[in-house]
């Protein structure tokens, strides 16, 4: 586009010149003999005669060689120094003036932005936040002050995650000397934007602005943005964006809106039944079972172990109206007491304690596995299927019974009755038939009672795991759903869609609760914080939020991925956050602040899945390289030395921890210098281990509540 337009530059020039010295000719032939003029005049009868003409481009050059051409004619012919000039075709001046312009031409962009596709729209985006500025100040700098203030309070709202502190400055400048005296509105006027753009975003961009002659834009484009062509994000993520010299991306302030992150509080109720059934176990002989266990010395200490874990609390507590909850049920009574045992049986995982991997692989699926999900009780897993349905597993040997078909509900007055109408012979796998589209995401309830599928066809639907069968079907999504997640208290859950959002449902809905719209892309995947309040999402503009369950809005935005993100996981404290996807790399952030810990690299495949162990101290991946990997959460980078470690380089040799410093020190220079470096492969400091499996990508990855790690994948011929 760039030569294209050069070309059509110089023809312009060319045609230009010739009916300059065709119309000089003419004039001066009528011209009277008795008035003599200078050649200043002549040149304006010239430039009067081609504008009646309509010769706007042979008019353009000769203003521009005779240097009679206006302040703002100067100012929009400006040329963009990097990557060659976006041709700025004549334009009368009345357009440049009108306080509508901006107004019409921004709107435009906006539409046309966000309709494009999402290949090409994280880098269009970028460039609206400098349009948005500049039109903002050239309306001011012209006094059109109403037409400034309509246009900041329309659009101001697409710019506050990235800009709110430069927004809210710039806000109050009303009349053209507050520009002249403003210093933030100075180093916008005297700096140049810098940007990144493929090339063919930047064709498109260009020919864009030029099909529709938004000047007033292309002015802007030309005098104060650098745009340089390239993929953003090619070799790091952090590539430069924005003015030099100043922070133009206010993430951080954005980022510290007032967060709850402790664990919810029990309720009352729950905790004192919980109390009085342990009070009454301590006082009951011990039974045969229990003494064949050995659990009979730490009955006794089981409630004080339990008042001592439930009073332990953080400063940033949420409250329990904050989330609406049913009433706790018997179940759930026994639950906490089994979790609480669990707990007490729990392996502690760190650098030298690695994590014991139980591998389920499945054979011939590969083409056709979508989605794995395992209980919390790792007792059932469901998988789902490109053919529409979901496949469940008892996985503790008990068989899956549904119903006969044959029954009648009238007759069913209790449990009795329940049994008596379930099928004599179970089976050790169920195929649930439903949906009408391939299956892309599957969860369990806490307690294990209930289901959860999407699927293509654009809805979610409910199975119970106790009698086999679908009990809703919800639907609001205008696209493919690809993920979904139950709460940890149950009832609510989240999806995750092809049409940018996330979606907040509750079981006894059937429409849902809360829209989550603000990612540019898909929303890929979809996890709910531990204490039910939040939700993170990840998306294919390569960014992962944090939302608000109960306002609904964004109150953190992570950005520093280069690839989709598709995988989460929150720590169990709910202060982590792991994020993974398409660039291969793990990247730690803490969701007080919103800035990222860290980095870790290793694997060399996509990564599907994440999971933090029960304590929070090991973190463990499941990638397309087969491999499950351990990562050292609490390991910190240490200044002043390397961060990576080469795995295989050109020779195919294999380093270890105990390679010389100065390998270390060679291989990150040379990563610096090249971005990548081809056939080799490197891993940070704080992976703990690779865990290999012979052609099976492991598409999830769990920890129990004793943190055992389970690992599931298909076996590729």
């Amino acid at each position: 586009m760039a030569d294209t337009t050069g070309d059509g530059s110089t023809g312009a020039s060319g045609t230009g010149a010739s009916a300059t010295t065709q119309s000089q000719t003419s004039t001066t032939a009528t011209a009277p003999a008795t008035a003599p003029q200078t050649q200043q005049e002549v040149d304006r009868i010239v430039l009067n005669y081609l504008n009646q003409k309509g010769y706007k481009q042979a008019e353009y050059v000769l203003k521009r060689e005779a240097n009679l051409m206006t302040m703002e004619e100067l100012e929009a012919s400006f040329p963009l120094e990097q990557g060659g000039p976006i041709y700025v075709m004549p334009f009368e001046k009345a357009e440049m003036t009108s306080p509508d312009a901006y107004d019409v031409a921004y709107s435009s962009l906006r539409r046309w932005v966000e309709n494009s596709l999402d290949l090409y729209k994280p880098e269009l985006m970028a460039v609206l936040f400098p349009l948005f500025i500049h039109s903002y100040l050239n309306l001011v700098n012209r006094g059109h002050k109403d037409q400034a203030k309509k246009f900041i309070e329309s659009y101001r709202s697409d710019h506050l995650e990235m800009h709110s502190s430069d927004i809210a400055r710039l806000a109050t400048i009303t009349d053209p000397q507050h520009v002249k005296e403003n210093e933030l509105a100075q180093v916008y006027k005297t700096n140049q934007y810098h940007l990144r753009m493929a090339s063919v975003s930047k064709q498109l961009l260009n020919s864009f602005l030029q099909d529709n002659k938004f000047m007033v834009l292309l002015q802007i484009v030309n005098q104060h943005l650098k745009i340089q062509e390239g993929a953003q994000g090619r070799g790091d993520a952090d590539d430069f964006i924005g003015i030099a010299g100043h922070g133009t991306h206010q993430l951080s302030s954005f980022n510290q809106q007032p967060v709850t992150l402790s664990q919810m509080p029990t309720d009352a109720g729950l905790r004192e039944q919980v109390e009085q059934t342990l009070k009454e176990e301590e006082i009951q002989p011990p039974s045969a079972e229990n003494v064949v266990n050995g659990d009979t010395p730490m009955l006794g200490s089981l409630l004080e172990e339990y008042k001592k874990i439930k009073t332990e609390a953080g400063t940033d507590i949420p409250s329990r109206d904050d989330i609406p909850l049913p009433p706790f049920k018997g179940s759930d009574i026994q639950a906490e007491i089994e979790a609480l045992r669990e707990s007490r049986k729990r392996v502690a995982l760190g650098p030298s304690s690695l994590p014991s991997i139980c591998a389920y692989t499945f054979h011939n699926t590969h083409d056709n596995i979508n989605c794995v999900a395992v209980s919390e009780d790792a007792t059932l897993m469901a998988a789902g299927f490109s053919e529409s349905y979901v496949r469940l597993w008892s996985l503790k040997g008990k068989k899956l019974r549904g119903f006969n078909s044959t029954f009648k509900p009238a007759t069913i007055h209790d449990s009795d009755d329940l049994d008596r109408i379930r099928e004599e012979h179970g089976t050790d796998s169920r195929k649930l038939i439903g949906h009408s589209g391939a299956v892309f995401g599957a969860s369990f309830s806490p307690d294990n009672k209930y289901l959860i599928s999407c699927s293509e066809d654009k809805t979610a639907r409910l199975w119970s795991t106790d009698t086999l069968t679908n009990l809703v079907a919800y639907k609001g999504h205008n696209y493919p759903v690809w993920d979904v997640d139950f709460g940890p208290q149950g009832f609510y859950f989240a999806t995750a869609s092809h049409d940018r959002t996330a979606r907040l449902w509750s079981c006894d809905h059937i429409y849902p609760l809360r829209i989550f719209a603000g990612h540019l892309s898909d929303v890929d995947v979809v996890k709910f914080h531990p204490n039910s309040k939040y939700i993170v999402t990840g998306s294919s503009d390569k960014s992962a939020r944090l939302w608000d369950v109960q306002r609904g809005t964004c109150v953190r935005v992570f950005t520093g991925h280069v690839g989709a993100i598709q995988a989460l996981a929150v720590s169990p404290d709910g202060r982590m956050m792991a994020s993974a996807g398409e660039d291969r790399s793990i990247q730690l952030w803490d969701l007080g602040s919103g800035k990222r810990m860290k980095k870790m690299t290793g694997h060399q495949g996509v990564i599907y899945s994440l999971d933090f162990s029960q304590d929070g101290t090991v973190l463990v991946s499941g990638s397309a390289d087969c491999t499950v990997r351990a990562w050292d959460v609490k390991k910190e980078a240490i200044a002043g030395q390397p961060s990576h470690r080469i795995l295989q380089d050109h020779s195919g040799t294999v380093g270890s921890p105990t390679t010389p410093a100065t390998t270390h020190q060679q291989a990150v220079e040379r990563l610096a210098k090249k971005q990548a470096v081809q056939g080799a492969h490197f891993e940070s400091e704080d992976h703990l281990a690779a865990f290999p499996t012979k052609r099976t990508p492991i598409y999830k990855v769990q920890f129990t509540k004793r943190n055992l790690c389970l690992a599931i994948g298909a076996f590729s011929v």
